[in-house]
């Protein structure tokens, strides 16, 4: 499977586009929606080549949301891709909502977004409102 026009505008209306290069808070050049890796001081994008970047960074995300074991509906795989795209590969693979997703229990993984809703041990609005559109979108409720 690949993300659908609708899992794409979910990710682009919780991520900042940013057309110049900047310095995130963890210092690494980042530009477009949240590329980073190929990017230099100065640099400068326009919002089609942010998308095109942004396709091509969501395909390790994208094959992570594949590997999962259980069959997923269009909208579960767009959450899906959505979160890990936010919280990280890693964190993913080794998430809870990940275990109970693989043993059939959707409702139970479901459950898990909300879960991942902190920055810095602190819990971010932004990221409570993310969770809750995710979670709806991957129960078929929006």
């Amino acid at each position: 499977m690949q993300i659908s026009p609708k899992g794409l505008e979910l990710i682009k209306s919780h991520e900042s586009l940013q057309l110049d290069a900047y310095l995130c808070p963890a210092k690494v050049w980042t530009i477009g929606y949240g590329h980073t890796g190929d990017v230099v001081r100065g640099q400068r994008i326009t919002e089609a080549g942010a998308d095109k970047l942004l396709l091509n960074d969501l395909q390790r995300f994208e094959k992570a949301v594949n590997a999962v074991l259980v069959p997923l509906d269009q909208d579960q795989y767009d959450a899906l891709v959505s979160f890990a795209f936010n919280v990280g590969v890693g964190a993913f693979n080794s998430s809870t909502l990940l275990r109970l997703l693989n043993h059939g229990d959707y409702a139970g993984a479901a459950g898990q977004f909300k879960r991942w809703n902190k920055g810095g041990g602190k819990v971010l609005p932004g990221l409570v409102r993310r969770r809750e559109e995710e979670r709806a979108l991957f129960e078929g409720e929006s």
